[in-house]
């Protein structure tokens, strides 16, 4: 078996769909000797996450797709007849008023996030490959990691409350969108924790109901990943616009 054809053996048994063999070829480092297959396997991942699915040749003719009924309100309940990778277009909040949003996403964008009163500076974009830039090394970047979660979740879990509810626009590889709604909590779902570009595997048997897929930890499996160009222009882009709407509520 090629390396290629290994690469993408390790990815199916990780419960990833199949990369096709030619883009798994072109991602791989051109160096001699090859690093150890884990390693491979972890850059392909990686590289997977971070794509665009809609591009031509990245997954397999056989990955999983949206039905065409998808999205059609008149169908009350059907569930996926294969597992499905999608990644997330549009995030928003149903619970939160939108000047809440608006202080949210400022936060974000200057590189900080808040976790009851604590106020936590993350990693920029850019920082050099040291272990400190990688990760941080201030206190209160290691709090993040190790510190006690002052809404009552496990050490290091996102400051959302339980009690949110959140929709996401998430597209397939052949380019449909659909509406996804959390019908339960999940920790990994949140403005701040789930980036636009990310990936998420919706698995077989999920449930699509009025033109939405119901999203639940039995049957949804957030993987990760971020396309860079797209999480900007949604900060920047969903910024103006709440403003914008909040400023129409005032002089209303």
């Amino acid at each position: 078996m090629d390396l290629a054809s290994q690469v993408r053996s390790s990815l199916q048994s990780q419960g990833l769909p199949s990369p096709t063999l030619a883009w798994i070829q072109n991602v791989l480092p051109n160096r001699n000797p090859m690093p150890p297959l884990p390693a491979l396997t972890a850059t392909a991942r990686a590289r997977l996450m971070a794509a665009d699915l809609t591009n031509p040749g990245v997954l397999d003719a056989s990955a999983g797709v949206l039905p065409p009924n998808t999205t059609n309100p008149g169908v009350k309940e059907t569930r996926l007849s294969k597992d499905v990778l999608v990644q997330v277009l549009d995030l928003d909040n149903l619970t939160k008023s939108k000047w809440e949003q608006v202080e949210e996403l400022e936060a974000i964008a200057r590189g900080e996030q808040t976790r009851g009163r604590e106020i936590v500076r993350l990693p920029a974009a850019g920082d050099d490959g040291g272990e400190e830039g990688a990760y941080g090394s201030s206190a209160a970047t290691q709090a993040i990691a190790t510190g006690p979660n002052l809404r009552g979740g496990p050490p290091g879990s996102e400051a959302t409350p339980r009690n949110s509810t959140h929709r996401l626009v998430v597209q397939d590889c052949k380019g449909q969108k659909v509406y996804a709604l959390e019908l339960k909590r999940m920790e990994k779902i949140g403005v701040g924790t789930l980036n636009i570009g990310e990936k998420i595997l919706l698995k077989k048997d999920t449930v699509v109901a009025r033109g939405t897929v119901l999203l639940e930890p039995t049957t949804c499996i957030v993987l990760g990943g971020k396309v860079e160009a797209w999480q900007k222009a949604w900060i920047d882009g969903r910024l103006a616009r709440l403003k914008e709407a909040v400023a129409a509520d005032a002089r209303g």
